[in-house]
């Protein structure tokens, strides 16, 4: 038999309730590592790969933050997802092309991977068009910790009018059809997550002198979620540890 969101094998449920006890887990020793509240840190589901049933056992089970990163999986998964009478809070956190934005805007609530005043022209020209929005459209300005402009991210200490950070910043702020959140950022290859935790909390003192309101800090991953809440992430996005390897559910 096909497996639909309402058929999710039992074995599957027990394996996603346990990963999911072992995550909370650590995200509340992290907090209490870091003398933080625990409440301050919302963990996001990465389901990239997985099926929408594994969404909906999720959401059963209190998750209520979903991560894609490629918008036709998510574009399918959010529809289905949504027909099983379930509505999570969808984070689109892989990058994104400007051609993609009218499909994203349809669906996801948070954005976190703008890096570029021309992503961010088009998102909010596609967020303000589209009739399936009835409220701003939340946005997380990505964030280059290592300033290499081969890569994703937005460059902090520079003045480059499409990809610096400071101008950045300002269009997602000064978009009407936009909200700006925060920040996200990824731990560069070869960088210790310390050294690149420590230099993301730099840049986030920074931003927020200038844009208070935006508090939201997007960083951590499987592998080193704790590491990044000692640095003041208030998400955490989560996989692996929580999903398992996706070859096991062939």
């Amino acid at each position: 038999m096909t497996e639909t969101p309402a058929t999710v094998r039992p074995d599957r449920r027990a394996e996603l309730t346990a990963g999911l006890a072992r995550v909370r887990a650590r995200i509340a020793d992290a907090c209490a590592a870091a003398g933080r509240d625990r409440a301050e840190v919302t963990m996001i589901a990465v389901t990239k790969t997985y099926p929408a049933g594994d969404v909906v056992a999720l959401a059963a089970l209190g998750v209520a933050d979903m991560g894609e990163n490629r918008d036709q999986e998510a574009a399918a998964k959010a529809a289905e997802v949504a027909a099983a009478g379930v509505t999570p809070r969808w984070h689109f956190i892989g990058q994104l092309q400007r051609n993609k934005c009218r499909s994203v805007v349809r669906y996801a609530d948070v954005v976190q991977s703008v890096d570029s005043v021309r992503l961010a022209g088009a998102l909010d020209a596609a967020a303000a068009a589209s009739p399936d929005r009835d409220r701003p459209l939340d946005v997380l300005v990505q964030v280059s910790i290592d300033g290499d402009p081969a890569r994703g991210g937005a460059l902090p200490d520079s003045t480059d009018p499409d990809r610096g950070l400071g101008p950045v910043a300002e269009a997602v702020a000064g978009a009407g059809a936009l909200r700006l959140g925060g920040l996200m950022a990824v731990a560069p290859l070869g960088w210790e997550p310390e050294r690149a935790f420590a230099r993301l909390a730099e840049v986030a003192e920074w931003f927020r002198r200038r844009h208070p309101a935006a508090t939201m800090l997007s960083a951590g991953m499987s592998g080193d979620l704790e590491i990044a809440i000692g640095y003041g992430a208030t998400h955490v996005r989560v996989g692996s540890a929580l999903l398992g390897m996706r070859r096991t559910l062939r």
